[in-house]
């Protein structure tokens, strides 16, 4: 999959001090993409949109 054009963002709750994290790519037409901030060259997952919302949406439920 060609991820060129992905604006990548860093997790709000990553560190202020240049933490690692995840990185998340939204802006894709059908497609989600994630990639470890640690290794930005290295490989993405990418998700359906759908699949993705029920990761966050299940996330955000845990206490």
């Amino acid at each position: 999959m060609e991820l060129n054009g992905a604006r990548w963002r860093k997790s709000s709750r990553s560190s202020g001090n240049g933490g690692n994290c995840v990185e998340v790519a939204d802006n894709l037409p059908g497609v989600v993409a994630v990639r470890d901030s640690k290794d930005p060259a290295g490989a993405a997952l990418a998700f359906p949109p759908a699949a993705w919302r029920a990761f966050v949406d299940a996330v955000a439920e845990r206490p």
